[in-house]
């Protein structure tokens, strides 16, 4: 028997024992989840359809496995605005074994394994503990500013052309301040800038030797 069941906006169609990976659900490895939007099953040339669902249908799957599906970059570039923009997404799977197909408002047999509080406990304490230190070394790493400014009065960096009021604030917060600190950006630090903030090596590079003749004045 075959039923086609939607989950994560997607259909697919499925037997008992078949393997796949579907958008992340809820659920420790060995856990039993129930997928309720059943939208067909059948035996051979046999198919029942619902509309859009079928009643009393539902299929069962065991969590084998938490993971991320490959990165996907997302770029967007205006036009004559130098403006650019790279953004990574990593979709969060979920890989299940299918265990059965339930009609007419039948029961699931099987269930997931008992797991004991005992065991159970000093994770919950272990992930209690990691939490704090895990979010205080995550705001000592924001807040760390990519650069030292140097001493002194800060330049005004909006007269650097492609330099807006809100790209100087990002800059100056990450230690950025004046035309000669510009002027002297090694290739290292434009890569580390490019890697770290939301300005192309072209902008920089760019900036870096409009920041030159600055510098001069």
């Amino acid at each position: 028997m075959f039923a086609v069941i939607k989950t994560g906006g997607k259909q697919y169609r499925v037997a008992a024992n078949d393997l796949l990976k579907i958008e992340k659900v809820e659920g420790q490895v060995g856990d039993i989840v129930e997928i309720g939007h059943v939208l067909a099953h059948g035996e051979g040339e046999n198919v029942t359809f619902g509309a859009p669902f079928v009643d009393g249908a539902l299929v069962t799957a065991e969590v084998v496995e938490q993971g991320k599906n490959r990165t996907v970059i997302a770029f967007k570039k205006r036009r004559r605005q130098n403006s650019r923009r790279k953004i990574g997404h990593r979709q969060l799977l979920t890989t299940v074994r299918i265990a059965e197909i339930l009609l007419d408002g039948a029961k699931p047999t099987k269930k997931a394994a008992a797991k004991t509080e005992a065991k159970a406990a000093p994770k919950k304490e272990a992930k209690a503990e990691a939490a704090p230190k895990e979010a205080e070394a995550k705001a000592t790493e924001t807040a760390a500013p990519l650069f030292k400014a140097p001493k002194g009065e800060p330049d005004d960096l909006t007269v650097i052309k492609g330099i807006g009021p809100v790209a100087a604030g990002q800059l100056n917060e990450q230690g950025i301040t004046t035309f000669a600190q510009i002027a002297k950006l090694s290739d290292k630090d434009v890569a580390k800038i490019d890697e770290h903030m939301p300005f192309s090596a072209d902008q920089i590079m760019d900036w870096r030797e409009q920041a030159k003749e600055l510098a001069k004045k």
